[in-house]
């Protein structure tokens, strides 16, 4: 057997928060916190970590692109979904005699401020 090599020792300053983590992780895979820093740092000055990080950055970007793509996709089906309601209704509601109209209007106007608000409202809560 070849004789093991001597690892060199070096000092580190981590801020806590740091500290914390390696200390959380190494504990959780019940390893020692220098195995875990000493990897990170291999990994880090590797020469094909600049490579991967590339890749996992296009990665990520293509999963944010495909998901652009439904919503806009989505959002254009609701819209047709909304235009093709308007113009049935449209088509289908018969016209309202003058006298009728005006009321109708006026009657209109107040549910509209009402919807409004009940939208606002909606709104406010955030998404659900």
């Amino acid at each position: 057997m070849a004789p093991r090599k001597k690892k060199a020792q070096i000092s580190v300053y981590l801020d806590p928060e740091t500290m914390g983590l390696l200390a959380d992780y190494a504990a959780r895979r019940d390893q020692p916190q220098s195995l875990i820093a000493e990897a990170a740092i291999a990994s880090f000055l590797s020469p094909d970590a600049a490579e991967q990080r590339e890749a996992a950055v296009a990665k990520r970007l293509d999963q944010l692109d495909q998901r652009m793509a439904r919503l806009e996709r989505d959002l254009s089906i609701s819209v047709e979904t909304l235009v093709v309601f308007v113009r049935f209704w449209l088509s289908t509601t018969p016209t309202l005699p003058e006298p009728a109209a005006q009321a109708t209007r006026a009657k209109a106007g107040g549910r509209y401020e009402a919807f409004v608000a009940a939208l606002g409202r909606r709104l406010a809560k955030g998404p659900r």
